[in-house]
């Protein structure tokens, strides 16, 4: 398995759980934010991974465009749903190498 798939598994996890709602509010608000901080990494590491194995990339520019957002109570919701379901899908769809 290629590292940027093992990476949309994990992120695209994380965005699912913390599109949850309210516990994934809750999660967010009692840790100040810093999941939103962590996540914006791995969607950078993620990216740069994605890009050297030449794999699609666009799951995790959207999830660093959640992770800027994500702050905003209804919309930061959705976004992390999408956002997960796009990293899911796509590395369920990713060829094993």
């Amino acid at each position: 398995m290629k590292t940027s798939t093992l990476l949309k598994w994990i992120t695209g996890g994380l965005e699912i759980f913390l599109g949850i709602p309210i516990i994934g509010g809750m999660v967010i608000v009692s840790l100040a934010w810093a999941p939103l901080w962590i996540m914006l990494g791995l969607h950078i590491v993620t990216l740069i991974f994605s890009s050297r194995e030449h794999t699609k990339i666009h799951g995790s520019i959207l999830g660093i465009i959640t992770s800027v957002v994500g702050f905003i109570p209804f919309v930061g919701m959705v976004m992390h749903l999408i956002t997960g379901i796009i990293l899911l899908v796509d590395a369920a769809g990713s060829k094993n190498a």
